[in-house]
């Protein structure tokens, strides 16, 4: 499997699936300014909606989507809980994409003033609730699931723009448990960050 990624992106969330699942994966990074692989490719001609992530398959067949992707890979590791707590975990992944990761856009089209402070309150908002339904150390509990992933993508991304997380312990004690992942450690070697 090769999964196309930009260092930092959303994409790390199936980046560190993949490596706690200890998931033999290809890497091929594109710059989402040019549109280009590390290859020289027209990333376009791979995925074109322009955007990271993309997953190809040993097949060829091509996912794009966490909330595509990240069940696959979590199904290939093992880390996709089964039974009703898969209809939760995709919940969490749902959630954290619709309500999450898509308010990031004022902050990441450069956007100040205004747009950017009611951004940063509306993601202080879901993650307030977030750290209201922690469930244990994880979000589905006592072990590592995909949407764990995402949500520690989401919170790099609060540290990147400066959001406000004081007062938010749960979170705080679940971002440094993931800092403490093997596989997270090594998805973000591998990206240089």
């Amino acid at each position: 499997m090769k999964l196309y990624y930009t260092p930092g992106a959303c994409s790390l969330a199936g980046h560190i699936v993949a490596a706690e699942g200890k998931l033999a994966l290809e890497l091929e990074k594109v710059d989402l300014k040019s549109h280009t692989t590390e290859t020289g490719a027209d990333y376009y001609q791979v995925n074109p909606k322009g955007y990271v992530p993309a997953l190809r398959l040993d097949d060829g067949a091509l996912l794009t989507e966490n909330g595509a992707i990240l069940p696959f890979l979590g199904d290939k590791a093992g880390s996709m809980p089964e039974g009703i707590d898969r209809y939760h975990a995709l919940e969490w992944i749902a959630f954290i994409n619709s309500e999450i990761h898509k308010s990031f856009g004022p902050l990441f089209q450069g956007g100040d003033g205004e747009a950017a402070a009611k951004a940063k309150e509306k993601i202080r908002g879901r993650l307030k609730l977030v750290e209201e339904k922690l469930s244990g150390e994880y979000l589905m509990g006592g072990s590592f699931t995909p949407p764990d992933a995402y949500l520690f993508v989401m919170l790099r991304w609060c540290e990147k723009f400066g959001i406000d997380l004081s007062g938010l312990a749960g979170l705080a004690d679940f971002r440094k448990l993931m800092f403490a992942r093997v596989g997270v450690a090594k998805a973000l070697k591998e990206e240089g960050l």
